[in-house]
């Protein structure tokens, strides 16, 4: 603009106390007519057209992050501080071009963004984890995460996941190169037989991925009730009843917890119950679930290796007041398989290993595997096959 910058500071700043006291939606219309309101009609068009630039990422959607986020490929958005915007299209975090004025524009986005998610982001409470609906030109879901000053040490640090619902089918895995085609067949297999099993993995791995193609290999005369904390699991699937966990509000009531969606899920005549995460105490219910008639259940479990799932569960089950031996017990009578995938260095997700529930004579469980991407069939793929054949009528897939 064509005055100083202090003079340009003071303009955009009445212009965003009279937009906050106005009524109507921040439109362009609206913010180009706030704009010549406050300037008494002496504003150029070029300088018309910079303020209001500024003012549409001041004030609506995720500002000069906007471009990010309408890219196709975009999973995450990573700021510290006004000067690093790192950004992952699936190959690995990249430090983009893009950059804010000074921290405290990257305070007001990430303020703004929290009072979106309904929740609160001030001194008082530094943190935020909340969702967002419909953000961006392309109306994604995003996973908000941000931390303030002093906690942050390099500035603001703000988190913005993109969830898309997972919607590839299992022939598009195996022809992605996700699913080796031997271990197709037996994925396949494991849900005919109905045995329960977990997808385990890292933060980005294609755990929700994976489930969601599995489920839709199940038959389309089963109900599958979904609970999510965040909708991301859209099978391919004619009967599906998804169910989604509720933040508290900015007063901190309102919660409705995946344990207490677990728990509804059992009332509503499921054939399979699957939980998008299990990330705490709801891993009780689930296994109680489980071993109450309900076969075929699956979750998604974080954790590195199929090998760390019963250490992952105890420490779960804890929060849940389940002790080590009654989570064993529960443990081997619930789950039969465990399915873990795995984030390359180049970026390429898939299936990594696939693990066969077992308990030992000491009444420990421990993973055996059974198939690894590396090594193909394992000896415990024997054992497997037995147990198959035990649940259904199944051609010789193992082994």
């Amino acid at each position: 603009m064509t005055d100083t910058v202090e003079v340009r500071a003071e303009l955009l700043m009445r212009v965003r106390e009279r937009l906050a006291t106005g009524v109507a939606d921040p439109t362009p219309e609206v913010m180009a007519e706030a704009i010549r309101a406050e300037a008494g009609g002496v504003l150029g068009d070029t300088d018309l057209l910079a303020a209001l630039r500024f003012l549409q990422t001041e004030l609506v959607g995720a500002g000069c992050l906007e471009e990010l986020l309408s890219e196709p490929d975009v999973a995450d958005i990573l700021v510290v501080g006004p000067r690093q915007v790192w950004v992952d299209r699936g190959q690995g975090l990249q430090l983009s071009d893009i950059q804010f004025t000074d921290d405290d524009a990257v305070r007001r986005l990430a303020t703004r963004l929290a009072l979106g998610a309904g929740r609160r982001l001030d001194d008082a409470q530094p943190w935020v984890d909340g969702q967002l609906e419909n953000v961006g030109r392309r109306g994604h879901t995003v996973r908000l995460h941000a931390v303030l000053p002093p906690l942050a040490v390099d500035g603001t640090c703000l988190s913005l996941r993109v969830l898309r619902p997972a919607t590839h089918d299992l022939a598009a895995l195996i022809r992605a190169g996700a699913v080796a085609p031997d271990a197709a067949a037996l994925l396949q297999t494991v849900i005919d037989a109905r045995l329960a099993f977990l997808v385990v993995g890292g933060t980005g791995a294609g755990k929700t991925t994976l489930l969601s193609a599995l489920l839709g290999q199940v038959g389309a005369g089963e109900r599958i009730v979904c609970v999510e904390d965040a909708v991301e699991l859209a099978p391919r699937h004619p009967h599906v009843v998804r169910m989604v966990a509720r933040t508290p509000n900015v007063e901190g009531v309102g919660t409705v917890s995946v344990r207490d969606l677990v728990r509804q899920a059992l009332r509503m005549r499921p054939d399979r119950i699957v939980v998008g995460e299990v990330r705490g105490a709801e891993v009780v219910d689930l296994l109680s679930a489980l071993n109450t008639g309900h076969d075929g259940c699956a979750g998604t479990l974080h954790a590195n290796s199929t090998a760390e799932v019963p250490a992952r569960m105890e420490a779960l089950a804890a929060l849940g007041g389940l002790d080590r031996a009654a989570l064993h017990s529960q443990l081997a009578a619930a789950v039969q398989v465990v399915f873990g995938v795995r984030r390359s260095a180049d970026g390429t997700r898939g299936l990594h290993e696939i693990g066969l529930v077992d308990r030992g004579t000491g009444g420990w469980v421990h993973i055996d595997p059974v198939w690894t991407a590396d090594r193909g069939f394992l000896p415990a793929a024997a054992r497997l096959a037995a147990l198959l054949r035990t649940r259904v009528d199944a051609p010789e897939v193992v082994g």
